[in-house]
């Protein structure tokens, strides 16, 4: 019960609906076990009176005596019925108000799991895989809800019950009341024997769930490069072994299940057999009526349902324990990114890179060694280098998704980490270099965050990233829907429709990253040229592998492995004929085919 711990902050939030249940839980229960003494006395009227009605037989006052024991009789069958009609009234209420208050929890534990899930960093991200996420976000939180919902109503329901019958059973007779409940130590120790496995069979069970969906996932995404490959059976075979494999377990689990209803039948049969033994030597030797051994059969069996239903709970319980406590292991994650002042003036744009290092979580190997550089406010500078040399780290660094190694990040001559990064991005226009497009039209894509943008602007967005036309040539142009990840459009159009939408931003600084590497060499030049009047006045990063793509910068550096290698203007680096002159050398020669 350590990981279920965690609601009981929820349950405080609705204490109400919980108090309300708990009230209606034992009326209900109330009057479902006074039925039973209404049955004692009227037994115990027919087996007492019956000789006495008999006697009368041939008299007149036969038949008077036979109305008062009829109409008492009568009036007994009423006051069952309508104990029964007010219990089903109050069984209604205890759904509306404990079951509801689980579909709360369930909203707001789904709410929780999200937002914290905003608050993590790239860094959780890198070492989680999706499926894993979803199952936490929906077949975990199910399972909770199976706890706080059902497993609460049976278990107030299983209390409420004990309680009433074993207070009207030891006003009976105390002695037959103890052996009514000598099986239930044994059943105790059965349940907790059988609750250990559970739950570990639970845990494996949410853990092969996750490898499920984690799989069916990434096949679906990457449903183009398996079909190319040639790789559907292998992927069915894959599939087929996992969803053996957590058949093999959820079996297990429910053979396990299966003990409880054979044992609890089993207790509640001797229960009965022992209240018709022990009660027919108590009837003889006069100390107890036989509508009382019948008000005992009744009480056993009242008792026969919630202690079944406590195999079942308990299970649950189980099943939401180990849930609870893959939820817990996310929840109990914190952000490295710990903030600092929460600066949020105005931006100028002025960056400064301070000996920093960068060794991504996880890794053993540096990415980025003693950086130093600055960019002036309004200043377009270029970032080239070699794949792998570090060049995207830098623009993942200046967003603030990671903090340096070591060293220090500046804007604006204050520490980054003093600067509410929030403030930050709404003023930062980034296009990262792995496109994601969202699975809706393309005017909400380029839209994506400015509600206020109007029509106008976001078709000059679209201009300048040199994808209007296309967007245009669509039969329902801006309202086209996308696919998944953006899968109608090509490589290159979504790299322009990520580009717009960064645009369409109007953003104070900008950094492109790589975000034309699949256009061709034409379309890149025309971008860059509308891109020029919108840099005039943005502290803006260009970071490519192609060198045609500094043209819009006053100062180039040049990455390599990690390091900072040159600085200066083109016409600078290419007097020193070092690195930047060699990738300007080598891409001149393929573009002109030698």
């Amino acid at each position: 019960m350590g990981a279920l711990g965690h609601l009981n902050s929820f349950f405080w939030r609705y204490k109400w609906l919980l108090f309300l249940g708990i009230i209606f839980t034992f009326g209900s229960n109330f009057f479902g076990v006074v039925p039973a003494q209404l049955v004692r006395f009227a037994l115990d009227l027919v087996t007492e009176t019956i000789d006495i009605y008999f006697l009368f037989k041939g008299f007149s006052m036969q038949s008077a005596f036979y109305e008062v024991f009829a109409s008492t009789l009568f009036y007994y069958g009423v006051l069952i019925v309508l104990m029964a009609f007010i219990k089903g009234v109050f069984l209604f209420l205890v759904r509306q108000t404990l079951i509801v208050m689980s579909r709360h929890i369930e909203y707001d534990m789904k709410q929780e799991i999200y937002a914290h899930y905003q608050t993590l960093p790239l860094s959780f991200y890198r070492q989680q895989n999706t499926g894993d996420l979803m199952a936490r976000i929906s077949e975990d939180v199910s399972k909770v809800r199976m706890y706080v919902g059902p497993s609460v109503m049976y278990g107030l329901n299983l209390i409420s019950v004990f309680t009433l019958v074993i207070y009207y059973m030891w006003h009976v007779s105390p002695t037959l009341m103890w052996y009514v409940l000598l099986p239930l130590p044994i059943l105790s120790f059965s349940i907790y024997y059988v609750n250990s496995l559970i739950i570990r069979k639970s845990e494996e069970i949410q853990a092969g769930l996750s490898s499920i969906s984690t799989f069916a996932q990434e096949a679906f995404s990457g449903i183009r490069v398996l079909k190319s490959f040639v790789r559907e059976k292998q992927s069915v075979d894959s599939f087929a072994a996992a969803s053996a494999n957590y058949r093999s377990k959820s079996l297990d689990l429910v053979r396990i299940d299966s003990l409880f209803t054979p044992l609890i039948s089993l207790l509640v049969g001797f229960s009965t057999l022992l209240v018709v033994y022990v009660g027919s030597k108590e009837v003889m030797a006069g100390r107890m009526s036989i509508g009382n051994i019948t008000e005992f059969i009744m009480y056993v069996f009242m008792l026969t349902w919630p202690v079944t239903a406590l195999g079942w709970t308990s299970s649950q319980i189980q099943r939401a324990a180990a849930s609870q406590k893959r939820i817990n292991e996310f929840l109990n994650i914190q952000s490295e990114l710990v903030p600092g002042k929460q600066i949020a003036q105005t931006i100028q744009g002025r960056w400064t890179f301070k000996n920093v290092h960068f060794t991504y979580p996880g890794s053993d190997r540096a990415v980025l060694h003693d950086i130093n550089l600055e960019i002036m406010p309004g200043e377009a500078v270029a970032l080239l280098g070699t794949t792998g040399s570090g060049k995207s780290t830098i623009a993942l660094l200046m967003a603030r998704f990671y903090d340096p190694s070591a060293g220090e990040i500046l804007l604006d001559g204050i520490s980054l980490k003093d600067w509410d990064i929030q403030h930050v991005r709404k003023h930062l226009g980034f296009v990262p270099q792995d496109v994601f497009l969202f699975s809706t039209s393309i005017a909400e894509n380029i839209r994506f965050g400015q509600d206020d943008l109007t029509s106008d602007e976001m078709h000059q967005a679209a201009r300048f990233a040199d994808v209007h036309d296309n967007i245009m040539e669509f039969p329902d142009q801006y309202e086209t829907l996308l696919g998944e990840r953006g899968v109608t459009l090509s490589g290159g159009q979504k790299q322009r429709v990520s580009l717009a939408r960064a645009l369409a931003k109007r953003p104070t600084m900008l950094i492109l990253d790589d975000c034309l590497s699949a256009v061709d060499t034409h379309t890149e030049h025309k971008i860059l040229e509308h891109l020029r009047s919108i840099m005039a006045d943005k502290t803006s990063l260009i970071i490519s592998h192609r060198v045609s793509s500094a043209k819009l910068a006053s100062r180039i550096f040049v990455l390599q492995d990690g390091q900072l290698l040159e600085e200066g203007t083109h016409k600078q680096l290419m007097k020193n004929k070092q690195l930047y002159y060699d990738l300007y050398q080598q891409q001149l020669n393929e573009e002109q085919g030698l």
